[in-house]
């Protein structure tokens, strides 16, 4: 089947209206099936695009953000859930497809007769032409800070019929992340750590105003990309001469590769840097440090196990 950005405006909306038909069926009878769920439908609630209005508990959620992917599941609402998006790879039961997170075709979404679609906030063109059609949308953007992400979840809850129990996970991620935090402070006390986080071997990095660098903030982390010519969009390209001259305390790595912890400490000058002297390169798990969903508990807990280490040694 050709792709919705070569198919003409006319024969994409009649597809994918055929599509929605087919989806409110389905739809209709599941809910059937499952002894009708729908207390407490229909709801409003608030995405990035504003109010969204969803009229029954969905029962065949298409997802294409990996973080909301694992809020769903974790929330859940994971029974729910009929397709995700191909990076969607947690937990190991989500129906991962070969659909695009980064370049969605609703043409293909609609093929699997979903009831909510829940896509990045930068898919506004495949959300305009569900919402044409009837499909529920919701936007759900990078969270920057801990507190979006908790209102993600407790949002997707509300959308999905979830509410209490996504109030409940919300509650003690927060609660868990809160006690990592004050644990480590108790056991190292005050520290002047800095650090660098490095996303590719490109010396791509993050500053304190992304999802990640509040993380370390919490922990009381200096970040030496925060000080780069090019910091105002949070993600910096640094020079080796830079992250040098910086020497942070720790470095953190978050990306694949079982080499890639001993190849930093190969780059040039990067022998005086403190964090390789002392062995405190840590290599973060890619896809925890990268999505702001439940597992950021794990984050949390890597990071505080590094400052915990690295503040020792001093």
């Amino acid at each position: 089947m050709p792709s919705a950005r070569r198919l003409p405006a006319a024969l994409l909306l009649a597809a994918l209206t055929l599509s929605a038909c087919g989806g409110t069926q389905n739809s209709g009878q599941d809910q059937e099936n499952s002894g009708g769920k729908d207390a407490g439908f229909p709801v409003t609630v608030e995405d990035a695009s504003g109010e969204v209005a969803i009229g029954s508990e969905p029962q065949r959620i298409v997802s294409l953000t990996p973080s909301a992917t694992e809020m769903l599941f974790a929330i859940g609402a994971g029974d729910q859930v009929a397709a995700v998006d191909e990076h969607s790879d947690y937990p190991e039961k989500a129906p991962t497809t070969d659909l695009s997170g980064f370049e969605p075709s609703a043409e293909a979404i609609t093929e699997y007769n979903p009831d909510l679609v829940v896509l990045a906030r930068d898919a506004a063109d495949a959300a305009d032409q569900l919402k044409k059609v009837d499909v529920p949308v919701l936007l759900v953007p990078s969270a920057t800070t801990l507190d979006q992400a908790y209102g993600q979840m407790r949002m997707l809850g509300e959308a999905t019929g979830h509410a209490d129990r996504a109030e409940e996970v919300a509650g003690r991620v927060e609660s868990d992340v809160d006690a990592i935090v004050e644990e480590t402070a108790a056991e190292i006390g005050d520290t002047d750590l800095s650090y660098y986080h490095e996303l590719d071997s490109g010396m791509f990095s993050v500053t304190s105003e992304t999802f990640i660098g509040q993380v370390y903030d919490r922990f009381g982390l200096e970040n030496i990309a925060d000080s780069a010519e090019d910091a105002a969009g949070g993600y910096p390209q640094l020079s080796a001469e830079y992250i040098v001259e910086r020497n942070p305390d720790l470095i953190f790595l978050s990306y694949p590769g079982d080499q890639v912890v001993e190849d930093l400490g190969k780059r040039p000058a990067f022998e005086s840097v403190e964090a390789v002297q002392n062995g405190d390169v840590v290599r973060l798990d890619p896809d925890v440090s990268s999505r702001w969903g439940p597992r950021v508990v794990d984050l949390a807990q890597s990071v505080s196990d590094a400052v915990t280490d690295a503040a020792q040694e001093g």
